[in-house]
């Protein structure tokens, strides 16, 4: 008996692994962007191809919020700061005064980003300031374990979108190296990044506050000061890209106006280029929006990819699955 259920175990792992060669994408309808993506990879990939693409120079970035993940109603980094500002409210007495901190504590998230970049900026840097890598990385892995989507109630690593993350595999299986290139914060990403996209922090590009140098009890410590050093959206994505990456994609993925640039950059060099634009249009099953949102807004970049032909993905005609957690 238990030979028979060990065979039956490996006829079925065999079988579930000779699916997954046969549809490396099985959350995606065969529709266009489907056939796209497998067209592109085949192309660069096969040796003796005119469109191959030698493995060292295949370089994939994607965006991280609502390319790889959800956005809404805010980007979760912010629902992060505001924990984290509430959490050291006593030890900042002025924050009850002082805007933005002063809405986050009253529970008003539209007023405290009222103030645009500049208000979370401010956040940011306070809710980072002072520790070091490996402190703020436990607050945010702590938080991650804990923290659930306002309307989902799903951990936010469960907020991911499966097609995503089979995108992601079955690039890296065929050769490409993993990026992602976001306008959140890099320390924020990194420490889950690698449970949960399997990219690892090195391949990680995001916004930073300065990091110093310094000795603490006789042991030498890097720790984090309130001073903006790097934004990396829109024209700071393919500034990002060449100073930490230092070679030009060939495939890039986003799903706003703060991607742009990074597609502009990537179409823009020389072979075979591919640009993936996620168009959020499901209501029912995550949201709808673009041209006129807050947040994701996708509208000269809409724009862009249908002039240019670029892969515009509908998440509602396009994707069987939404989320990795109702893969089945």
């Amino acid at each position: 008996m238990k030979s028979l259920f060990i065979k039956s175990l490996l006829a079925l792992l065999l079988f579930a692994n000779t699916a997954f060669a046969s549809d490396p994408l099985p959350s995606w309808n065969d529709t266009a962007p489907k056939k796209a993506i497998v067209t592109f990879v085949e192309e660069v990939t096969k040796e003796g191809s005119p469109d191959f693409v030698p493995p060292a120079e295949r370089i994939a970035t994607f965006d991280n919020d609502g390319t790889l993940w959800a956005e809404q109603p805010i980007y979760f980094q912010y629902t992060f700061a505001f924990d984290r500002i509430k959490a050291l409210a006593p030890q900042h007495p002025e924050w009850k005064s002082k805007e933005p901190f002063a809405s986050v504590l009253k529970g008003d998230s539209k007023g405290a980003l009222a103030g645009g970049d500049k208000a979370f900026l401010g956040m940011f840097m306070a809710t980072q300031s002072g520790m070091t890598p490996d402190e703020f990385g436990k607050v945010v892995t702590d938080w991650m374990t804990a923290a659930r989507h306002p309307r989902t109630q799903r951990l936010y690593t469960e907020m991911v979108y499966q097609p995503m993350l089979e995108l992601l595999a079955y690039l890296r299986a065929n050769g490409f190296k993993t990026y992602i290139v976001s306008g959140g914060g890099v320390d924020f990403m990194r420490p889950w990044s690698e449970k949960v996209y399997g990219i690892p922090p090195e391949q990680v590009v995001g916004s930073s506050i300065k990091t110093k140098f310094e000795f603490r009890d006789g042991k030498p410590i890097l720790i984090y000061v309130p001073e903006l050093d790097f934004i990396d959206n829109s024209d700071g994505k393919p500034i990002g890209i060449q100073s930490r990456i230092g070679r030009r994609p060939i495939a890039s993925f986003g799903n706003s106006d703060g991607d742009l640039q990074m597609m502009q950059w990537t179409s823009a060099g020389s072979g075979p280029r591919f640009c993936l634009y996620v168009h959020h249009t499901d209501a029912k099953r995550e949201w709808a929006y673009d041209r006129e949102s807050d947040v994701g807004h996708f509208d000269k970049g809409l724009d862009e990819a249908l002039a240019k032909g670029w892969t515009v993905v509908s998440m509602k005609d396009d994707w069987k699955s939404i989320y990795a957690s109702e893969k089945k």
